[in-house]
């Protein structure tokens, strides 16, 4: 399968919008808006994020529309994030994006969090060379209480890839 990234269209948006409400990839992502099916929190988002100077993607799967991939943030906090829809799970997607995500933004140290039981995507960020720092809780929307989540840094230049 061949992924690439894209500027977000305003025509992904609504596919966006099905991604997070979709209950169980909601509750699996844990942190996300507080009310997912909140269409006017989820448009102030994405226009927050596309007028911003954050680095945002549109994910494509052999050019189909598969999901999103950032970075956010602060110099020095950067974050990363990514949002695949539930189709292509377990394809190798989130990683190849996450990857060439990485390569369009050298700047180090990038962060990421992820909830502590989200295996899925803890392992896309060890093989995209991100490692775990700290443990802390918070609160879970998706879950709608308090959870257990990993905080993890890529830190120096980018390092080659690891295993699939």
């Amino acid at each position: 399968m061949e992924i690439a990234l894209r500027a977000v269209k305003d025509d992904d948006l609504a596919l966006f919008f099905r991604q997070m409400t979709d209950p169980e990839a909601a509750r699996m992502a844990a942190f996300g808006l507080p009310d997912a099916a909140d269409l006017d929190a989820f448009e102030a988002r994405w226009k927050r994020l596309r007028t911003s100077c954050d680095v945002v993607r549109t994910v494509l799967a052999d050019g189909r529309v598969a999901g999103s991939a950032a970075v956010y943030g602060e110099p020095g906090e950067r974050e990363v994030t990514y949002w695949i829809d539930r189709a292509y799970w377990g394809r190798g997607v989130a990683t190849a994006a996450l990857r060439a995500l990485l390569a369009e933004v050298p700047e180090r140290p990038l962060y990421a969090r992820a909830a502590a039981d989200n295996a899925a995507s803890l392992r896309v960020l060890d093989k995209c060379g991100f490692r775990e720092t700290a443990r802390a809780r918070g609160y879970a929307n998706g879950r709608g209480r308090t959870i257990e989540e990993v905080v993890l840094v890529l830190a120096g230049r980018p390092s080659p890839p690891r295993g699939s």
